[in-house]
């Protein structure tokens, strides 16, 4: 079908539109803003520039996509939101642009599923495939890597990585990296072991997952340090890509990673320092 933009829409004239692009009731449509192929803005959602929609794209009614960031230090400079394909934006999501200082882009891969009252502040950077449920929010600079799950109504201060296939609980509120492939619950979050249930829908194999929960049991309950955890790792599982991610995702880590179990704190309250 061509491109369709109710009567009762707003594009503005310096926003460019890809083909069969759909634009429903009273939708806003900002300058700066690009649209690809096959996207769908529907009734009363605003888009505002500089944003880049890449194709096959669904933003759903009353979402607010590309304003500018909720940042004090934000001064008016250019900054832009670069969005990938096939992303579901549900009813009263939020998405901020970037900060000059913050290196001006946040950034959204493919294939992510953002459901209502989402909200991702500026210079955040989604991978793929990754699902945020209902009032999950990302303060400033956060990562979320490919196909990790935040569950409803979970908070992540600001510069904090959620590795792959992690996954967050409900209410969990975290203030330092939670690993690849484990998985993270409470309002001081604590370690609940292996995503086991997220990894077998990603068709992980049994060996790959006793390869990667060895691993997570090497970090968190052999007693060593981060130091000591990685030089092991790297002894005797080189050349492993989920253990070769999660050793660079650990030794990259500057603000520790989640490694308190049920009932137990660390010695900074939540987790173990980063690689010393």
């Amino acid at each position: 079908m061509p491109t369709a933009i109710h009567p009762t829409a707003v594009v503005d004239p310096g926003a460019a539109l890809g083909e069969n692009v759909e634009i429903g009731p009273y939708a806003v449509v900002g300058a700066e803003v690009e649209i690809g192929d096959r996207c769908q803005i529907d009734s009363g959602a605003q888009i505002a520039g500089p944003t880049v929609l890449g194709p096959d794209n669904r933003i759903f009614s009353h979402a607010c996509i590309g304003f500018d960031p909720q940042d004090k230090k934000f001064q008016g400079e250019r900054t832009t939101l670069e969005v990938g394909r096939a992303n579901v934006f549900r009813e009263f999501c939020t998405v901020h642009r970037g900060t000059g200082l913050g290196g001006g882009v946040t950034a959204i891969g493919d294939r992510n599923l953002l459901m209502a009252y989402v909200h991702v502040a500026h210079d955040c950077r989604l991978g793929d495939e990754t699902v945020l449920a209902n009032n999950a929010t990302l303060a400033g600079h956060v990562e979320v890597h490919d196909h990790a799950t935040l569950a409803a109504f979970g908070g992540v201060q600001q510069f904090c990585r959620i590795g792959r296939y992690a996954y967050v609980g409900g209410y969990t509120v975290i203030t330092i990296d939670v690993l690849p492939f484990s998985r993270a619950v409470g309002l001081k979050a604590a370690f609940l072991g292996l995503n086991r249930v997220g990894l077998e829908r990603q068709g992980f194999s049994r060996e790959q997952m006793r390869r990667v929960e060895a691993a997570l049991r090497l970090l968190v309950r052999a007693g060593l340090n981060a130091t000591q955890a990685l030089e092991r790792l790297r002894a005797e599982h080189a050349g492993d890509e989920h253990i070769d991610y999660l050793i660079d995702f650990v030794s990259t880590a500057e603000r520790g990673f989640i490694k308190a179990l049920p009932g137990r704190r660390g010695a900074r309250g939540e987790g173990s320092d980063a690689a010393d």
